[in-house]
C-alpha cells in the first residue's frame, strides 16, 4: 500500500494510518497480535519515520524566521487550549485534570509531519517552510507534556508507591 501510495504521489506512511483505523476492531480481537504489531512499529517503523521527517529539518530556517515560528507555536497552543479544556470539563471535574488532559491530547505529531512531507515532497511548500511546520508541530506535542507533567499531573489518581518494607511483607505473606 505503501507504494501504491508513494506511486499516486501521496506519502507512503498514510495508507498504513488509514488500514490501522479500518482493521482497529478485528485487531483488537488477538492480544498476541496486537502486542506483536505494537513492538515492530514503536520499535522499527515509527523510529525511521520520525527520523526521516526530522532529517529533513533545517535549524537555521527556524532560527531565522524565529518570530513566525513562535506565532504559529501560540496560534496551535490557543487552539488546542480553546478546542479542548472545554470539552474535557464537561468529563473531569477536578482542575489538574482538565488542564492535564487538555495539554497531553491532540498533538497532531503524526498528521502534522505527515502533510508537512506531503507538501515537501510535491514543491507545494519550501524547505524553510517544511522546517517551521515541523518544528512547530513538535513543539506543540513537546512542550504541553513537560508542562503538563511538571506543573498538573493529577496525583491523586496515582497510586503510592510500594516501600521496600511493604514489598517485603508482600513477599512474605505470598501476595
Amino acid at each position: 500500500m505503501g507504494v501504491l501510495a508513494l506511486w499516486s504521489g501521496s506519502e507512503p506512511v498514510l495508507p498504513a494510518y488509514i488500514i490501522g483505523m479500518i482493521l482497529a476492531k478485528t485487531v483488537e480481537k488477538d492480544n498476541f497480535f496486537v502486542r506483536r504489531l505494537r513492538t515492530m512499529t514503536i520499535g522499527f517503523l515509527t523510529p525511521l519515520y520520525f527520523l526521516r521527517a526530522g532529517a529533513l529539518v533545517s535549524l537555521p530556517a527556524i532560527i531565522g524566521a524565529f518570530a513566525v515560528f513562535i506565532l504559529l507555536f501560540g496560534g496551535k497552543i490557543m487552539f488546542k487550549i480553546f478546542g479542548l479544556y472545554p470539552v474535557i470539563s464537561t468529563f473531569k471535574k477536578h482542575k489538574k485534570e482538565k488542564w492535564y488532559y487538555t495539554l497531553l491530547m491532540s498533538t497532531g505529531l503524526t498528521f502534522g509531519t505527515i502533510s508537512a512531507l506531503y507538501g515537501l515532497a510535491n514543491n507545494i511548500i519550501s524547505t524553510e517552510q517544511y522546517s517551521i511546520i515541523v518544528g512547530v508541530v513538535i513543539a506543540s506535542a513537546v512542550v504541553p507534556t513537560i508542562i503538563a507533567n511538571k506543573f498538573f499531573l493529577p496525583n491523586h489518581l496515582l497510586e503510592e508507591p510500594v516501600l521496600d518494607d511493604q514489598l517485603a511483607d508482600i513477599i512474605k505473606e505470598g501476595k
